[in-house]
């Protein structure tokens, strides 16, 4: 999908975004938008009966003059691949909601006129919680972010944690339950404004991951440093080096896997909230 995706228009990026969905025999159902802000196509592919939901996003979109491979093209082939297997063999007590958004670059417009669209009560009530996929694929470490201590105590939380010890991953060594993140955001969080359980998912090289922390959580002077002293995966973000050729096939496994084992543990109890 990087491949494929890298260096086209949004518009583009969105077009065959959907055209290698249906390739793939996945059901895909458009949501277009037009607003003050902009325009845009949201796709979605559901998977399973429920009656519960998790959402899965990515989104489509790029920064102008990125050739967009790490944000946000990895993650679109990852939940593609997922979606494929997913359909092979579907949950039975969650459904699981693929969802491709436009625009969050722009602000997450696409997710937050999607959410706007949605009865609020409905929708807390219908969610086991919303991830959202951001920088998939560069890194041999899981890091979910925006989690508070009141999201740990969730099932969507407590699901990932089991997925991750039973994957053999190590918390604080190999996988990450990071805090609410300034400056940087993603799809997750229009759910999060209507009381749905968000939160990020990325994945990091285990090397880089005290100077991440600085990075990421050193306010304004941290944010202002170049791309290119910038600690991996942030090196290419929103720059034109965001190439496929930087992206690491094992990773992509990796998150493609995780996803899984995340949607079959989930499903093998009653999910409640």
């Amino acid at each position: 999908m990087a491949e494929l995706l890298a260096g086209r228009s949004n518009r583009e990026r969105g077009w065959l975004t959907e055209e290698a969905l249906r390739a793939a025999g996945l059901p895909v159902e458009r949501q277009p938008y037009r607003t003050i802000e902009g325009a845009g196509v949201n796709l979605f592919v559901d998977l399973g009966p429920g009656p519960r939901t998790l959402v899965l996003a990515a989104h489509h979109d790029a920064v102008p003059g990125s050739p967009g491979a790490n944000d946000n093209a990895a993650a679109v082939g990852i939940l593609r691949a997922l979606g494929v297997r997913l359909a092979a063999h579907p949950p039975r007590r969650v459904r699981v909601r693929l969802g491709f958004f436009a625009g969050e670059e722009r602000a997450m417009l696409g997710s937050r006129v999607y959410v706007r669209r949605q009865d609020p009560v409905a929708l807390v009530g219908s969610l086991v919680g919303a991830v959202s996929l951001e920088l998939c694929g560069i890194g041999d470490s899981l890091a979910l972010w925006d989690v508070t201590p009141a999201l740990e105590r969730t099932p969507l939380i407590r699901a990932f944690v089991a997925t991750m010890e039973a994957l053999g991953y190590r918390r604080d060594e190999t996988y990450h339950l990071a805090g609410p993140v300034p400056f940087f955001g993603s799809d997750h969080r229009p759910f999060v404004d209507r009381g749905v359980p968000g939160v990020g998912l990325t994945a990091v090289p285990r090397a880089s991951m005290e100077a991440l922390r600085t990075f990421i959580y050193g306010g304004v002077r941290g944010v202002l440093v170049p791309p290119a002293k910038r600690p991996a995966p942030f090196t290419t973000y929103h720059t034109t080096g965001d190439a496929p050729e930087t992206l690491e096939p094992a990773t992509l496994a990796a998150v493609e896997t995780t996803l899984e084992v995340l949607v079959r543990t989930l499903d093998a109890v009653p999910v409640s909230r």
